[in-house]
C-alpha cells in the first residue's frame, strides 16, 4: 500500500457574532492506497468568487476498464471538518472502485444551500471528465457521514433537478447508481426546530432564511424520494445523541413506500458515528454486500 505524506490542515471558521468552530492545527494520518492506483490531491473541482472547491482523487491503473467511483463527504454539521481527516477507503479499494474525497463550503464561508450546490458540482465534474479520470458514470455512488450524509441523500435524490446546479451547468444527465447515508440528517426543519433535537447548527447553516420552513424542507432530502431515486443504504445508530434515531427510520420508511431498494442498518447503542471495531467491520461488510448485489461491484 502506497501511502500520501502528512498535511496539516488549519480550520478557522469565525461566524457573524459568535464562534461556532475553532482553531485547530491538525496533523492527519495519510490516505493508504494499493500499488498501481494514483493520487491526485486537490483537484479543483468548481471555483465560486474566491473560493475554489477542491477533491482528492485515488484512481486504479488506467490500463483497467472504467472503474466504478465512490464520492466521499465529511460531516461536521456543515460548519467544521476537513476532506483531510477521512481514510478508511480500504473497503472500495478491494473492490476496485476509485475514491474521491471533497470538501465543499462550510457555514462560516456560505450558508445553505451551498454546500449542496458544492455536492452537485463535485458530482458533475466527475460525470464531465469520467473519460479522462477512467470512471464508469453508470457506477457512481456518494457516501457521507452526518452533514456529509445529508449532502450526500441531496446529492443522488436531486437526479436531474437542476435547481441548485447553477454554478455547474452543463449537464443533461446527472445520476448515481447508490447512496449511502451513514446517521445522515434527512430532514433539516425537524433536526434545528422539531420535538427530538433542537440544532443550533442547523440553524446557522440555514443562515438568513432559519426561520423559513419552506426553504429548510427545499434542503431536506426525505422530500425528494421517489420511485425513480437511486438504491440506498443506511446506517445509524440508534442511541445516537445527535442526530434523531427516528430521522433514518422515517427515511427508509419513505424508500419502502416508494418501491426503492432500500437497506437499512441499526447499530444497537451506536452514538454519532461511534461504533465498536466489531460493528464498523460488519457495517464495511454489509456496505460491500450491498453494492456487490447492485452489480456496482465486483
Amino acid at each position: 500500500m502506497k501511502r500520501i505524506k502528512f498535511r496539516t490542515t488549519i480550520v478557522m471558521l469565525l461566524f457573524a457574532g459568535s464562534l461556532f468552530g475553532q482553531n485547530a492545527d491538525t496533523t492527519y494520518k495519510p490516505v493508504q492506497y494499493p500499488d498501481g492506483y494514483k493520487a491526485r490531491l486537490d483537484v479543483v473541482y468548481t471555483k465560486v468568487k474566491d473560493w475554489e472547491g477542491r477533491i482528492d482523487l485515488y484512481l486504479p491503473p488506467e490500463k483497467n476498464a472504467p472503474s466504478p467511483i465512490i464520492i466521499n463527504i465529511h460531516g461536521g454539521g456543515w460548519n467544521h471538518g476537513v476532506k483531510e481527516s477521512q481514510t478508511g477507503f480500504n473497503t472500495f479499494f478491494k473492490m476496485g472502485f476509485a475514491v474521491a474525497n471533497m470538501e465543499y463550503r462550510l457555514t462560516g464561508q456560505a450558508t445553505a444551500p451551498a454546500a449542496v450546490e458544492d455536492t452537485r458540482c463535485a458530482l458533475i465534474y466527475l460525470i464531465k471528465n469520467a473519460k479522462a479520470l477512467n470512471i464508469d458514470v453508470n457506477r457512481i455512488v456518494i457516501m457521507g457521514g452526518s452533514a456529509g450524509g445529508h449532502l450526500a441523500l441531496m446529492g443522488g435524490l436531486l437526479g436531474n433537478d437542476r435547481r441548485f446546479d447553477g454554478n455547474c451547468p452543463g449537464m443533461e444527465d446527472i445520476k448515481v447508481a447508490a447512496i449511502i447515508d451513514k446517521y445522515g440528517i434527512t430532514d433539516v426543519w425537524d433536526w434545528g426546530y422539531g420535538k427530538n433535537v433542537t440544532s443550533k447548527s442547523a440553524g446557522a447553516w440555514l443562515g438568513s432564511k432559519a426561520t423559513d420552513k419552506n426553504f429548510a424542507m427545499s434542503v431536506s432530502p426525505i422530500n425528494y424520494v421517489n420511485k425513480n431515486s437511486p438504491p440506498t443504504f443506511i446506517v445509524h445508530g440508534d442511541a445516537d445523541p445527535t442526530v434523531p434515531y427516528q430521522q433514518s427510520v422515517d427515511l427508509h420508511k419513505k424508500f419502502l413506500e416508494a418501491g426503492v431498494k432500500t437497506e437499512f442498518m441499526t447499530v444497537k447503542g451506536g452514538l454519532h458515528g461511534k461504533f465498536s471495531k466489531e460493528q464498523n467491520s460488519e457495517l464495511n461488510k454489509a456496505i460491500a454486500k450491498f453494492l456487490k448485489e447492485l452489480n456496482i461491484a465486483k
